[in-house]
Order: structure tokens, then sequence, then C-alpha cells
């Protein structure tokens, strides 16, 4: 089934720190595909698809990043509840299998994947997986309140007393920006999972927040779910732009509960759960 971007609307916004960066967005479009609920995205190391958790479809949906076309599907008939994915640097996909308990791994090819693997010891309802270049993969577990490191297949290392600790994402430093989502803050960890630092709740007023990803300079664009907003937060930790009225609704600058987000040089992908649907952005940070 092909598909197209439904809006060229163009949508500017922005806002000034006190440094004077200026955030500056352009709405793109918005996808067509069937999807049901997606979660977090991610492209692949060449850049040539997007790929989407699509958690009500149990399924890894494959889009092409450029027009939101539907190419190609994978997972739907042994995953449950897929929510976040991370490849290594060998091109293979590290899927949260969230219902099923575990981490499945496959090798794909273009739009095909091969099932080679899983992880799975000490998390329950994982909805955050992290292949971190010091070659732990870390596996943040929703259900059991922790964050895992497996080298090997192997438990190394483990952070608990979180709330539905959700996504996972590499900062420039080599530490790991963790969302720990029924906390409503975002935690930084270093590779060994200690805190830190601590962007709470009520600095920047986050309900909910979940998937995220970082600009080349370092700055957080955040899906803060319950708010039905995006949040921008610079490198030096200031509040830059929210993205969104705070009402869930549809259309260009407006989103139904955001979930995931993917940013490559000025182009931003984020998931808008409730309505079903992945929109995208240009993006500007001067």
């Amino acid at each position: 089934m092909r598909t197209r971007l439904i809006s060229t609307t163009l949508l500017a916004l922005w806002a000034t720190s006190l440094f004077a960066l200026e955030v500056r967005l352009t709405f793109v479009g918005a996808s067509t595909a069937q999807l049901e609920n997606p979660h977090d995205l991610k492209l692949t190391p060449d850049g040539r698809y997007l790929f989407v958790s699509d958690v009500g479809n149990n399924r890894i949906a494959i889009l092409d990043p450029e027009s939101l076309e539907l190419l190609g599907e994978f997972g739907a008939d042994h995953q449950s509840g897929t929510h976040d994915i991370d490849f290594d640097h060998l091109g293979r996909a590290f899927v949260a299998d969230t219902h099923n308990n575990r981490v499945t791994i496959y090798e794909i090819e273009g739009t095909q994947a091969k099932l080679v693997g899983e992880l799975g010891e000490r998390v329950r309802g994982p909805e955050g997986v992290l292949v971190h270049p010091n070659g732990r993969v870390y596996v943040a577990g929703a259900w059991s309140g922790n964050v895992v490191a497996y080298v090997d297949g192997k438990v190394i290392g483990e952070l608990t007393g979180l709330s539905s600790p959700h996504d996972l994402e590499l900062g420039k430093d080599g530490n790991i920006w963790l969302a720990d989502a029924g906390n409503s803050r975002i935690l930084l960890l270093t590779p060994d999972l200690e805190v830190r630092a601590e962007l709470a709740r009520d600095e920047y007023d986050f309900n909910g927040v979940r998937y995220m990803d970082l600009a080349a300079d370092g700055t957080i664009i955040a899906a803060d779910k319950n708010n039905h907003v995006v949040k921008f937060i610079g490198a030096d930790g200031k509040l830059l732009l929210v993205l969104g009225d705070g009402r869930p609704g549809k259309g260009a600058g407006r989103f139904t509960t955001p979930e995931g987000v993917e940013v490559r040089g000025s182009e931003l992908w984020l998931s808008d759960s409730g309505n079903d649907r992945v929109v995208k952005y240009t993006l500007e940070l001067e």
C-alpha cells in the first residue's frame, strides 16, 4: 500500500534562551500508513529506512524517512507490544518486545529481518533499549522498575528504584540519558549506571516523559506524553521550546500523547501516538 504526506502546511515556531539559541521548526507532513499507537523511532545506520515501534500492531513498521510511505514490516508473528528499537555497529536491530519480557535481536538486510537472539534476564516489560559503543546493551524494564546492562548476553550491572523507565539515549560524552517516566523526570547516568544529574518534574513540568533524542549540539528533544507536548531542552539545561499547546489534538504543532522522537541533522520525526501517525518537521537550531 502506497502512502503519502497528508499535509505540507508550514508551521514556524521558535524560542530563545538566555544564550540566544533559537529553535525553529517547520511542519512537513504526516504518515497515512495504518499504524496503531506508534512509539519510538530509529533510522537505520545507513539512513535509508525509519523503523517505527508499532505497539498496537505488535511489529516494527518500516517507513521511507522522506515520504513516510510504508515499505515493509516484521515481527507481527512473534512480538507483543513492541516499544523501542536500536542498532549495533553491525547493523543488527535490538527491539523491546515488551509484553514478552524480552529484547529481540535481528539481522537486517534492507527491509528483511531475521531473528537471531534475545535478552531478558532480570527485566520485565522492557520499553527502552540502547546499544552503547562500549559494547554494553542497556535495557529499561518498565514493569521491573530497573535498567539492566548486558555484555555478551550476561547481566553485568543494574540500577533499581525507578518507576516505569522508558527511553535510553546516548549522550555526546558517553553518558546515558534515561526517561524515568513514572517519576516524570530525566536522569543522566554514567555507563556504570550511577546517577549524575536529574532534570526534575518540578523544573520542567514533565508529566510522563517517554522517549527522546539528542540533536548534534546536545539539545534534548523529549516527548512529554501526558502533557501532549514535545519539549526542547538545551545542553545548558534551559527549556528552549514547548511544541504543542498542552491540549490533545491533531494538526501542525499539536499532538495526542506523543511518544517517539528521532532527529538527524535538520530532520525531525515524532510519533503522534494517540493519533496513530508519525509526523515530520524540519529543525533549525541557531
